[in-house]
């Protein structure tokens, strides 16, 4: 009799955004389009429904990696991705996490090994159900309001125009050229060459 035992998954990549159409190209789903940005670069797709989420598992520096983007809506994307940490046994410290930060210039990219939500609600979930804020991620700037009594919430679910949208084309291109070392040479690495 054989046995397979299932692939051994040292890394999880999780992309945040909102499922559908309704939310397609919004600053809110930056993950997403970082997610396909991955999809280009590495020759894979994102596509197989497991753990609430739109899945892949393949090799990304040299570690076999589940790329996911969570099909919980935001606000509940801890649910997906402690459904895979578990599935796993992946460390909070090895689960990297692409999102949008509205206090970043459009296109600027930060990389951190940890911290607060900063009042990202998908960070807060992920912070609340998978052991704490020591995970690293990749936040990428998607501008402020442009006014202080703009409502935050209409800000990011509006989309990219002209210049904006362009220079997110090119951010979310780095963003995967950042998972890449992240996961081949390290946070700290990533963090040298792209903060």
């Amino acid at each position: 009799m054989i046995f397979f035992r299932k692939p051994a998954v040292s890394w999880i990549v999780v992309f945040l955004g909102n499922p559908g159409p309704k939310y397609a190209n919004t600053r809110h789903n930056t993950g997403f389009m970082a997610a396909d940005a991955v999809s280009r670069k590495y020759g894979v797709r994102i596509n197989k429904l497991k753990f609430k989420a739109l899945t892949c598992v393949c090799e990304i520096g040299g570690k076999k990696t589940l790329l996911m983007k969570p099909q919980t809506y935001m606000n509940k994307s801890g649910d997906a991705v402690r459904q895979a940490q578990s599935f796993y046994r992946i460390p909070t410290d090895h689960i990297l996490v692409v999102s949008d930060d509205i206090s970043l210039p459009t296109g600027k990219l930060r990389i951190r090994r940890g911290g607060s939500a900063g009042g990202h609600n998908g960070l807060k979930d992920i912070i609340a159900k998978c052991g704490g804020e020591g995970f690293p991620r990749v936040k990428i700037g998607v501008g402020a309001p442009p006014r202080p009594d703009y409502d935050a919430a209409d800000w990011v679910l509006g989309t990219f125009k002209n210049q904006d949208a362009e220079d997110m084309s090119h951010a979310t291109d780095r963003a995967a050229d950042v998972i890449g070392v992240v996961l081949s040479e390290g946070i700290e690495k990533a963090m040298s060459l792209f903060n």
